[in-house]
Formats: structure tokens, sequence, C-alpha cells
């Protein structure tokens, strides 16, 4: 999608469908903003029509489509209701112009216009980027596997957003074209995300990453099973063995070109849990929405869309990006309840179940991210327990760490970008459960506090390095479509921690 910023008026615009915010006003009568005054008059009076007869109040979600007979430049006229303006924020504008796409969408509309709501927000950088954002997140849609005979959506082509004369428009520009970046990257992770597991093996996954890291300039390197055994990587191997896919190590780094210090920086590193498909293995899980677990790798698809756009964007500091990655599944070959693996670290780990095999798997990816980098800073994605489903929902992904400001600039950007994290306890009390009596530890504590006591055992892994576990289970994918949000994978992470990245200050980590 081109997205564009200009201050010309809804008159002037020339689209398939002109989207119009209407606000609401404390209970009364819906109205008619000064700057739709001639486009109504070019409609023949339909706008103040429609908001006359009450049939849109304004109210947030409200839409009301209009076809104007006079104007020969627009097709259709959206009313969509935004409630009341003074309330807007980010997030609302967000749902806003994605609700204006998938209108759109819906009747094959390519080239759209939006006129930006009135409320300081929306002429504000961070208003543009939202709107920006919204509109590029609600044209995504999975469809490799459906035929082209109709039944495939038809996308937006071109966005024209409409701004007030006055605005500066150097910084909407430059906001609009760092959300197209943001809402690409997103949608590259749902992409990943979303593809079926017999498109998409360890090796896949790999290659998938090394043509990215190809397309926009990034270093990538990939560890098969003999360099996996060679660094002793007990912990990955014995979750993947059981596969005929084999697992592998995947690292992306992104280092910004010619800044002399910034370059030399000890990167941030992200690192993604990438379980291609997730059976459950030995400890099978129920056949009941087993297909979802084609998503277990949603951590690792987010690795893979932060570290692009890091390179579109340019960021001024190093980051790097690694992906632990491999299928779990049953055979004659599995890793099976009450062996014990040794992982990279040296670390015992005791198997009391092979179905919680994402923090086996990262035991590996968290250690080589941590003694290959030496980073500042790690954040890890996984969609890791079931228990996080149930204390969150898929309303909030929870949040552990080590480090109180980590985890406060994560909070921080999750809010900003409309993907809120949660503060979830890492106690003692968790970190004794793990402890094994045949091992070092166990890869499960029970029942009780089951995302604590997960994020207790990778803890183990991380050392002193300030250190954030982003527990994605409930918010990786979702079967209820939103303004923005269809059905699939969401691709949760990419912006918020990319809004973390872009406003990062290395002071104050201690």
């Amino acid at each position: 999608m081109k997205v564009t910023v200009t201050s010309r008026t809804p008159v002037e615009a020339a689209a398939d469908l002109i989207a119009i915010p209407i606000a609401s006003a404390d209970g009364k009568r819906a109205r008619l903003a000064p700057p739709l005054a001639a486009l109504d008059r070019a409609s023949g009076g339909a706008i103040h029509t429609a908001l006359a007869s009450g049939d849109i109040q304004g109210k947030a979600g409200e839409t009301l489509l209009l076809y104007p007979g006079r104007s020969k430049k627009i097709k259709r006229i959206l009313l969509l209701g935004i409630g009341a303006e003074d309330a807007l924020d980010a997030e609302a504008l967000r749902r806003f112009a994605g609700q204006a796409v998938g209108q759109a969408m819906s009747r094959k509309a390519r080239r759209v216009a939006l006129l930006a709501p009135r409320a300081q927000i929306a002429a504000s950088p961070q208003g543009i980027q939202a709107l920006a954002e919204g509109a590029v997140l609600a044209d995504y849609r999975f469809e490799d596997y459906r035929e082209s005979n109709g039944e495939r959506a038809t996308h937006v082509s071109a966005l024209s957003l409409l701004v007030e004369r006055g605005a500066d428009l150097r910084a909407a520009r430059e906001a609009a074209a760092a959300a197209v970046v943001l809402g690409d990257s997103q949608n590259v992770a749902r992409q990943l995300s979303n593809l079926p597991a017999n498109a998409l093996p360890p090796a896949e996954l790999a290659r998938f990453a090394q043509r990215v890291a190809r397309e926009v300039g990034l270093r990538a390197r990939v560890l098969g099973v003999p360099e996996l055994k060679r660094r002793k990587m007990g912990a990955i191997l014995a979750v993947g063995q059981g596969s005929a896919h084999p697992p592998r190590l995947i690292a992306l780094e992104y280092r910004p070109r010619g800044r002399g210090k910034a370059s030399a920086q000890r990167p941030v590193c992200v690192v993604g849990k990438g379980i291609t498909f997730d059976s459950g293995g030995i400890s099978i899980k129920p056949s009941a929405g087993m297909e979802e677990m084609k998503h277990d790798m949603s951590g690792a698809a987010a690795v893979v869309g932060i570290l692009r756009a890091c390179a579109l964007l340019e960021l001024p500091m190093p980051v790097v990006g690694v992906i632990g990655a491999a299928e779990n599944m049953p055979s004659g070959t599995a890793y099976r309840p009450g062996d014990v693996v040794t992982a990279m670290s040296g670390k015992t780990i005791e198997v009391l179940n092979t179905d919680a095999e994402g923090r086996v798997l990262l035991a590996d990816a968290l250690h080589y991210a941590r003694t290959e980098f030496e980073p500042s800073a790690i954040v890890d994605l996984a969609t890791l327990t079931g228990a996080c489903m149930i204390a969150l929902g898929p309303w909030a992904t929870g949040l552990f760490g080590n480090h109180e400001p980590l985890i406060a600039r994560v909070r921080s950007a999750g809010d900003a970008a409309g993907e809120r994290a949660w503060p979830m306890p890492l106690l003692d009390g968790h970190k004794e459960e793990i402890r094994s009596e045949v091992a070092n530890i166990k890869n499960t504590g029970g029942r009780a506090a089951g995302a604590s006591t997960a994020a207790a055992f990778l803890a183990h892994f991380v050392g002193d390095t300030p250190w954030v576990h982003l527990d994605i289970a409930g918010t990786g994918w979702t079967s209820k479509p939103g303004p923005y949000q269809p059905r699939g994978a969401t691709g949760v992470g990419v912006r918020m921690l990319l809004e973390m990245l872009r406003h990062w200050d290395p002071q104050g980590l201690g």
C-alpha cells in the first residue's frame, strides 16, 4: 500500500472511497465539521441529511455509506463514528483507519482517502503514524492457498491521509513512512506465522529469514545439526530429535553503517521461540485445536519482522535476533519424559513433560545470544504457556524480567503501540519450584503459577544480563478479527519492541 499525506481538502480528493470521521457530542446530534461543507455541497447535501436524520450519531465503530451522485472524483463516502474527539488516542486512530480500509476492501475500493480527525493527537506525528499503521495492518490477509478467481480480497493500493492546512507535512510524511515499514514488518511476521507447518519446517524458516536478510541488508547465519552438536547445544537438539526435519539456530544481525561509536555499541538481542509445529511430543496434546500449533513459532516470526524494520528504519544502534527453530514430534527418536539433557551452558535439565519444549529450546538460544553477542539487554518472545493464556486471555502479553527499568521500558512501549504487556511475578518460590532432584533444573514446575515457573526456568540462561521475557501465548494469534486484525497470526511484539528500540537510551540500564 502506498501511503501519502496531503493537506488537500476532502472535496479536492480523488478516491474510490473517502472515510470521514464523525465525532459524537455528548448525546447531541453528530456535527458536520467545517472541512466537510464543500464535500457536502458536492454530494448534494448527502452528509448533512445523514447527520440530520440521526442515522449516524458518532458512536465509535458506527458506519454509514453514502453514494454522492454529483461528485465525479469520489465514488463513495464512508461516515465512521469515532466517539468523543477529546478522548481519542493512538489506538482509537489505528482502529478508525483499520475499519476504513476494511470497509474499502469489502467494496473493492482500491484508492482510499482518509480525513484525519480534528483532535490534536491526529495531526501529530504520533497520530499520523497510528493512522498509517492501522491502514497497513488492516490490508493484510493470508491468502496463499486460496484461488485467485474472486476468492481473494481486493487490497487497497493507495491511501491518502488528509490533514488540515498548516500541519507540519514533512514530519507527518516521515511518520507515515515509518508506519508503513512498521506495519509491513508486522505483516511479514503474520505471514510467516500463518504458513502451515508442512510449508515451514525449521530449514525453511531459516531460508525465509535469510531471504529477508538479503532484501534489507542484514547479516544472517544459520547453524545446522553438525554445528549445534559442536557447540554442545543439547537442549535444542533434544527438542528436535523426534522430527524428520532437523532443528536450526538462526541469527540475524543489524549494525548501523558509518555511525562510528554507534555500530560498536553492545547490541540489544531479541530472541524468539521457533517451534514450527508442536504436537507435544511423547506428552502429546489433545487433537482438538492442534492445528493452531503451527503458530508456535510466532516469537520467531516477530524476531524476523523486528530485524527487518531495524534495517529499513536505519536505527542508530545494533540489534541482533536469535531464533531457536525445531519441530516437536513423537517418534522412536523423540526425547522422553524422564530424560536428562545438557544445555549449551552446561546446566542439566530433567524433562518431565515433552510438551514444555519451548523453554528447553530457548535455554540454548538465550545462552547463545548472551555469550556470542554480549548484549546490553535481552528480550525474548515465546508462545510459552497455556497458564499465561488463562491468566491474561487475549488482552495482554505476560511480562516477566530481572531488571525493573527494562521491564518499565517494554511496558511503556507496549502501551504506545497498542500491544499491552502486563507485569507478572517472578518470585523466589517460582525459582525454587523448578529445582530438580536428579538434575540442575526440571522443565516444568507443575500447574501452579505455570507462566511464572516457566519464566523462572528461562532466567537460568541469561545470567545477570538485563532481560525481559514476553509470553505471547494468548496474544500471538486470534480467532476474533478486529478493525485492523484479521483472523490468524497477530505479529504481536513487532511494533512493541520497535517502539522501545526507536527510543532506546543505553543509559539507565545500570
